[in-house]
């Protein structure tokens, strides 16, 4: 162990200085602090959900977040691979600072500074290394640095971040996360024509987000920080969310809904004839999450979050039609002059507006969009589309119709201007060897033709939570 230790230089002999804003000059970085940085102004009542447990910092590599366990969806991951052969080889069995190299400056944000870096005699396992200089934060935002530590820490979705590691080195608190090269969707819609996106590339990343949302809802986490600029784009062209700092966690209760919905006249040749389909879902929406904080990006702030009063899971919803809207038009829709007349829009009780484009109104799905977003953008947040049920009420709006939900992971990301796609060979097309393209079609038959079996008993092709199960009555009308 004592060669280990020569190849690899105690972390205290590491030097973090150039982390700091004031040592950093002249840096071309992937992502900066733009002019739309998100506020963390405390009002004068904090809600008790709104601070998490702050814990003693010590210098082992975070004795209260787990420096290094696997998650399950990951599990086949070639960075776990890596991040294990370095474990490996440590003399204490964890991850250390010193067993990183950092390579580039990424970007920075309001709490520290993002960097590209690999393990050390391995090249192909990219990682972002978030590090933050404690000494250089006031105690409220080191209790943002607890909070997106400990929220990181839980996730385990497709469409978030992997927390491979928490290091605790000297003053110096460092998160190794996901690395996405194709930067972030702020900059993505900026090298697009008039700044903005085809409706069904909107539909593609809304879906996503859509997603990643329910799931932090599902654990009682308020994100409270959504716009372009903290939704990346990894290799493969999905989406992860990122900064978790302005988040807040609530009580959340788990619960299935059932309803009953009579189709007429579509699975019988009779024409006197109804399905009755009893549709059995599961909701997991923090609907008692409340916080008077008011923190985010002002152009994303919603009525309630802005008049202070207090908010809830409402300020998510809001933000995600804020995004649809700027995803289609390139802007947000009460965009004023100053930050001032944004906010006096917002909380005025004018209703959004949309751009009238005689090319926008043919492509299809546009009639779709502006009416998720007009019932999204519900000034009023108990009339607000997802206050109740959350994502489980989104996703049956037409907008989202044909979408299967549990193969989203598979869909195919949009091909626009700017984005790099690495594109990775199907398992279905490997199962079993080389396989003929006429015996690889007599396969997609068959399973198409399984699918739609199923689909009639299971209702697969309906636009459902992806929790739902349907139990069907045939009766005949009186």
């Amino acid at each position: 162990m004592e060669e280990l230790d020569t190849l690899y230089p105690p972390d205290s002999d590491l030097d973090l200085s150039f982390t700091s804003c004031a040592s950093i000059t002249t840096t071309t970085t992937d992502r900066t602090l733009s002019a739309r940085s998100s506020l963390a102004r405390s009002s004068l009542t904090l809600s008790f959900n709104d601070r998490l447990s702050c814990t003693s910092i010590t210098n082992n590599p975070s004795a209260e977040i787990p420096n290094f366990h696997r998650r399950a969806h990951r599990q086949h991951d070639p960075n776990w691979t890596a991040i294990k052969a370095a474990t490996t080889l440590s003399s204490d069995g964890a991850l250390h600072l010193r067993h990183l190299k950092l390579l580039r400056l990424v970007g920075s944000g309001n709490l520290g500074r993002v960097f590209l870096c690999r393990l050390r005699d391995y090249d192909h396992a990219n990682f972002a290394l978030k590090v933050i200089d404690r000494d250089a934060l006031t105690a409220k935002k080191l209790s943002h640095v607890q909070t997106e530590a400990e929220i990181l820490s839980s996730l385990d979705h497709p469409f978030l971040p992997t927390l491979y590691a928490h290091l605790e080195v000297s003053h110096y608190t460092c998160l190794l996360i996901d690395f996405c090269p194709n930067g972030d969707l702020h900059n993505l819609l900026r090298k697009q024509p008039g700044n903005r996106l085809p409706v069904e590339a909107v539909r593609f990343y809304a879906a996503e987000v859509l997603i990643a949302l329910e799931y932090l809802h599902s654990l009682g986490i308020v994100y409270r920080d959504l716009k372009p600029e903290n939704i990346l784009i990894r290799e493969d062209g999905h989406i992860m969310l990122s900064d978790f700092d302005l988040c807040f966690k609530s009580e959340v209760s788990p619960k299935l809904d059932f309803t009953t919905r009579v189709e007429e006249g579509r699975y019988t040749c009779y024409s006197d004839r109804q399905r009755e389909e009893m549709v059995t879902e599961f909701v997991a929406e923090p609907t008692a999450a409340f916080s008077k904080s008011c923190v985010g990006t002002h152009e994303y702030l919603s009525p309630e979050l802005i008049s202070g009063a207090g908010h809830g899971n409402g300020v998510d919803w809001w933000a995600f039609g804020v995004l649809l809207y700027e995803l289609l038009y390139g802007t947000t829709p009460f965009k004023g002059n100053s930050k001032e007349t944004t906010l006096r829009n917002i909380a005025s009780s004018k209703g959004v507006k949309f751009y009238v484009n005689e090319t926008q109104s043919d492509e299809p799905g546009m009639v779709e969009l502006r009416d998720l977003i007009e019932k999204l953008l519900v000034k009023d947040p108990r009339k607000r589309l997802g206050c109740a049920r959350g994502a489980t009420d989104i996703k049956r709006h037409p907008f989202f119709n044909g979408i299967k939900w549990p193969l989203i992971r598979t869909y195919r990301p949009p091909e626009i201007r700017g984005l790099t796609i690495k594109r990775t060979k199907s398992k279905a097309h490997v199962i079993g060897g080389a396989s003929s393209p006429r015996r690889r079609r007599c396969w997609w038959k068959r399973l198409g033709y399984l699918m739609r079996i199923k689909g009639s008993k299971y209702n697969l092709n309906s636009n459902h939570n992806y929790y739902c199960h349907t139990n069907h009555k045939v009766r005949k009308c009186a």
